[in-house]
């Protein structure tokens, strides 16, 4: 099945470009019970991660820079994900949730995401 995403400039040019990039990502990716999916969502100022089990469709567990513990964190932007990485992880593990598969949604497996996945990864979430 083909989907079509309109052509547009500039920045929605490079938000259209990586939808496009999702939905071939999320053609393979998909979560169950025994390994949900880590969807990671970047904004330029936020990031959000949730543990989705897809099967099911539910949330499993999630956290976001928007949460009480982070929010007032300093730091760079990265420092920011890596809490967010290391708290999911946590709440996953509390859920039951041992291993996961990473659906970056479309962004590039560097800077934030990186970060996010690298602090999820050492808090004891598998890949």
């Amino acid at each position: 099945m083909a989907y079509g995403v309109k052509i547009a400039k500039g920045d929605a040019y490079k938000r259209a470009a990586a939808k496009r990039r999702h939905i071939r990502i999320r053609k393979k990716v998909s979560g169950t019970p025994e390994r949900p999916r880590l969807v990671v969502t970047r904004s330029n100022r936020h990031m959000v991660a949730q543990v989705v089990d897809d099967i099911a469709g539910h949330t499993v567990a999630s956290a976001s820079t928007l949460d009480a513990s982070i929010r007032g964190a300093d730091g760079a932007k990265s420092d920011q994900a890596k809490q967010v990485g290391a708290l999911v992880a946590e709440r996953a593990k509390a859920a039951g949730v041992e291993a996961v598969v990473f659906d970056r949604g479309g962004n590039k497996y560097a800077g934030r995401i990186a970060a996010l996945a690298d602090a999820a990864r050492e808090a004891g979430l598998k890949f």
